[in-house]
């Protein structure tokens, strides 16, 4: 006998409940304590599945409804259980269960419904940002990105398959148009580039056919015209850029390293001429007036005849040369007519008119003009440093006897009287 079943003589077992005794069993393989104790364990097995339900759903780890299935299960089997215990309280445990299960299905059912719409809602802008990337032309950022995008799709779940299969083929269809703007672009881009080897290999010709000029300035300002084009050009197919590459830059460097060589060696005259000019210069400071006119008009010579001298000194020897010639000008009769312009400005001046004509020629023939160019531009920019205006200077040396290319020559001023005055110019080719 116990609180909630016995065993009869012919091994019937009851259980007690609130509407009294039913039969749940027979036992005969024991004693009558072991038949009860057997019932009892099948009860507190009941029991346990109740409590597994109770904690499965105040913890939310499960579907409600999974539990109220299971709770409407047991409720429904616990009038029959071939159990011995406290059936009703059991009862009344599986009654609250259901109850709760009832509220908890509803909320389940609105937590699904928000996180369906959340989904969706994701779902809808990975979707918006297909469409956004389709139209982009950062090919590889945005190709990747349509590649990972199909990823985090996966990784959203809880929409109903009718509206993840629509807004899937907003994907799909994006993911084709980028493909096919992307074919397109390298398409074109292929095309472009064959026509920028075309331009290239021009380039290379023409670079290679200068490497050889003497034309310093001409050449060089070509060059940089043609490094414009280059750049203008767009790239050529990868196999070939470099190797077109290599050809003009080494044209370029045949030039401008011949070029650097002429102007060192160059340097290196203009820097001997110096060294004689020092030489005239200190022999005519120290001349007496006026005895020593004489041996100024030998100096004059020797310093015409001593050639260019680098561009840094140039005004400064003039200057001080200048000077020794005002000095033995000063002492001349007063009836002499002293020019408006400095000895070295004459010279400039006839310098310019005789580089004019000489371009004029070299133009008319179709030579080559660059060295002429560049020198008449030099002494332009001298006059200009010696406060001569360029407009004033170009008629001034017209007017002015032209001096002939590469001879020093001495012009003379002369007043009424035909007294002399020496002044000088230098050839400046």
């Amino acid at each position: 006998m116990s609180e909630w079943g016995r065993v009869t003589d012919d091994g019937t077992v009851f259980v007690k409940t609130a509407d009294g005794e039913r039969a749940v069993g027979s036992w005969h393989a024991g004693t009558p304590d072991q038949g009860l104790a057997h019932f009892v364990r099948r009860f507190e097995q009941l029991a346990t599945e109740v409590t597994l339900l109770e904690q499965r759903l105040r913890s939310g780890s499960g579907d409600p409804r999974q539990v109220a299935t299971s709770a409407e299960r047991l409720k429904e089997n616990l009038p029959t259980a071939a159990a011995v215990g406290d059936l009703d309280a059991l009862g009344r445990r599986v009654d609250a269960l259901l109850e709760k299960t009832a509220s908890a299905v509803e909320e389940h059912k609105a937590q699904r419904a928000a996180a369906k719409e959340e989904n969706v809602l994701k779902l809808t802008a990975l979707a918006e940002e297909a469409e956004k990337l389709a139209a982009s032309s950062s090919w590889k950022d945005a190709g990747e990105r349509l590649r990972t995008l199909g990823q985090d799709w996966k990784r959203i779940t809880g929409v109903d398959k009718k509206t993840a299969d629509a807004l899937w083929e907003r994907v799909a269809a994006s993911r084709a148009r980028f493909n096919e703007r992307r074919t397109t672009h390298f398409g074109a881009l292929e095309q472009q580039r064959t026509v920028s080897q075309e331009r290239k290999e021009k380039l290379v010709k023409e670079a290679e056919k200068l490497s050889a000029s003497t034309d310093w300035k001409g050449t060089a300002e070509r060059y940089k015209q043609l490094m414009a084009d280059w750049k203008a050009a767009g790239r050529a197919p990868r196999e070939v850029e470099d190797t077109l590459w290599n050809a003009f830059k080494g044209a370029q460097d045949v030039f401008f390293q011949a070029r650097s060589a002429s102007f060192a060696e160059k340097d290196q005259e203009f820097a001997g001429n110096q060294k004689a000019k020092e030489e005239i210069l200190a022999e005519a400071e120290a001349l007496e007036v006026p005895g020593g006119k004489a041996r100024l008009r030998q100096l004059q010579e020797k310093w015409d005849a001593a050639g260019k001298v680098p561009r840094e000194v140039m005004k400064s020897l003039e200057d001080r040369f200048a000077k020794v010639e005002d000095k033995f000008r000063s002492t001349a009769d007063a009836s002499h007519v002293k020019t408006t312009d400095s000895p070295f400005v004459v010279r400039l001046k006839e310098k310019v008119a005789d580089l004019e004509k000489k371009l004029a020629v070299a133009q008319a023939a179709g030579r080559p003009t660059g060295d002429i160019e560049a020198q008449l531009e030099t002494q332009r920019q001298w006059l200009s440093q010696a406060g001569v205006s360029l407009d004033v200077a170009a008629p001034a040396a017209a007017e002015a006897p032209a001096a002939p290319a590469k001879k020093p020559t001495t012009a003379w001023v002369r007043a009424e009287n035909q007294d002399e005055v020496p002044s000088y110019s230098e050839s400046q080719d």
